[in-house]
C-alpha cells in the first residue's frame, strides 16, 4: 500500500511538514512579524477617517492637541479642496501624516473628539429641557411652584413677567394661521430658561 504524501509546503525550496518543528517555528515567526496586511489597510483607513474628522474639531480642542504643522497644513488644504478626486488623494495624505503620530497623539484625538460629541449631546438635552419646561410654564400656573422648587435660585419676577406677556402673545399668535410667528416674550422665554438650566449644571 503506497504511503501517503505527508502534508505540508515548501519555503524556500524547502518542505515543510506540517506539525513538524520547523512548522512550529516558521507559525511563531509569522505570528510575532506584527499585523497582517488585512489589519494595516483596516488601521489605515481608521487613521485616514479620524483624520479627516479633525475637520469638524472646535478651533479651541483641535489647539490643544498641538498637531504637528505639516498636519495642520494637509487639514487646512483638505478644507479648501472641493473636487471629489481631489479630496480622495487629500485625504490619503492626511491619512500618511496621521500613521507617523504615536499613541499618545492618537488617543488625545479620540478623546477631544469624544468630548465635542458628549457637549453636542449635553446641548441638545438642554434645548429640549427649556422647550419642555416653556411649554408647562405657559399651560399651567402650577408649572411656575414646580420650577422655583427645583430651581430656587432663580429670581422669580422676570420669569412670572416673561411667563404672562408670552400667555398674552399666544392669542395673537394663534390667529395668525397655519405656522405663526411667535412673539418675543416667547422666544425670551426660552433663552432665559436655557440659560437658567446651564447655570443650574455648572453653578
Amino acid at each position: 500500500m503506497p504511503r501517503k504524501p505527508a502534508k505540508g509546503y515548501f519555503v524556500r525550496g524547502q518542505f515543510v511538514a506540517e506539525g513538524s518543528p520547523l512548522d512550529e517555528q516558521i507559525k511563531r515567526e509569522r505570528q510575532d512579524s506584527g499585523p497582517s496586511k488585512t489589519a494595516l489597510k483596516a488601521q489605515s483607513a481608521d487613521l485616514q477617517a479620524l483624520g479627516e474628522q479633525l475637520l469638524a474639531l472646535r478651533p479651541g480642542l483641535r489647539e490643544r492637541l498641538a498637531l504637528p504643522a505639516r498636519l495642520q497644513d494637509a487639514l487646512a488644504e483638505l478644507a479648501r479642496i472641493h473636487s471629489f478626486e481631489g479630496r480622495r488623494r487629500q485625504s490619503q495624505f492626511v491619512g500618511k501624516l496621521m500613521r507617523q503620530l504615536d499613541e499618545p497623539a492618537i488617543a488625545a484625538i479620540r478623546a477631544a473628539l469624544d468630548e465635542q460629541q458628549r457637549g453636542s449631546a449635553a446641548e441638545t438635552l438642554l434645548l429640549h429641557t427649556a422647550e419642555a419646561w416653556r411649554e408647562r410654564l405657559l399651560a399651567s400656573d402650577e408649572a411656575m411652584t414646580d420650577w422655583l422648587a427645583e430651581f430656587p435660585q432663580t429670581q422669580a419676577q422676570p420669569l412670572r413677567a416673561l411667563v404672562r406677556q408670552a400667555r398674552k402673545d399666544a392669542p395673537a399668535a394663534a390667529s395668525a394661521g397655519p405656522a405663526p410667528r411667535q412673539g418675543r416674550a416667547y422666544r425670551e422665554l426660552f433663552q432665559w430658561l436655557r440659560a437658567e438650566l446651564a447655570r443650574g449644571e455648572n453653578p
